[in-house]
């Protein structure tokens, strides 16, 4: 489902080149899941933005869900993500302006699918019932805890039933039960044959994956 091979990422700074990321191989099969773990500023975001089609790679290929990311425009990186990816973003990225329910639904905004509304809307209700805010539907994100708009986020990035999910420390601002029911909700995808790649500084969430890789220096160890 994800093949990275010999993937750079370099940024130029006022001081010269700086390179984050340095000839870095991963291959995430469907259904598996990965725990990417290392310090912070090791590049464990940019490689997830890398994998989700929102940045490019400064050389080497990426393949995910069938795709040679590198060959798609701005437009067909768009189609990817949104017909392929669940991506939980560390900063939510939630509309201020539409309530809960309006949020996770916001991906299906895109147009083109042949599921009814009411079939797309039962099943966002049951995401939130999932991650614990279904008295929560008509708020707005400003009427919420910074852990209750991280499980709207998790909502939102799972109503399309995406074959590769993203998750940029899914459990980071979470109580300990309210972050294992997430764990468990994002386990659940993989069964469903879904890849599953997180960036966390959670030992124990790490430890519920199938794998483990450590960045180091730029490259995946483990």
């Amino acid at each position: 489902m994800i093949t990275a091979t010999r993937v750079t990422k370099t940024y130029a700074s006022p001081a010269g080149p700086v390179t984050v990321l340095q000839d870095l191989d991963l291959a995430v099969a469907a259904g598996e899941s990965v725990a990417i773990v290392g310090p912070s500023g090791s590049g464990k975001t940019t490689l997830l933005n890398l994998l989700g089609a929102l940045d490019r790679p400064t050389s080497g290929t990426l393949q995910v869900a069938g795709e040679d990311l590198g060959a798609l425009d701005a437009a067909g990186a768009a189609r990817f993500r949104n017909r392929h990816l669940g991506f939980v973003f560390q900063l939510h990225h939630l509309l201020p302006q539409c309530t809960v329910l309006e949020n996770v639904l916001v991906p299906r905004l895109a147009g083109g699918w042949a599921e009814d509304a009411a079939t797309t809307r039962a099943r966002a209700e049951a995401l939130l019932s999932e991650v614990g805010l279904q008295d929560r539907l008509e708020h707005r994100p400003y009427q919420l805890s910074g852990g209750e708009q991280l499980r709207v986020a998790i909502a939102r990035a799972l109503i399309n039933q995406p074959a590769v999910i993203l998750a940029d420390e899914p459990t980071g601002s979470l109580d300990p039960a309210t972050g294992e029911r997430i764990a468990e909700l994002l386990l659940r995808q993989t069964a469903g044959k879904a890849a599953l790649v997180v960036v966390t500084h959670n030992p124990g969430l790490a430890r519920r994956l199938h794998r483990t890789c450590r960045l180091e220096q730029g490259r995946l160890v483990g």
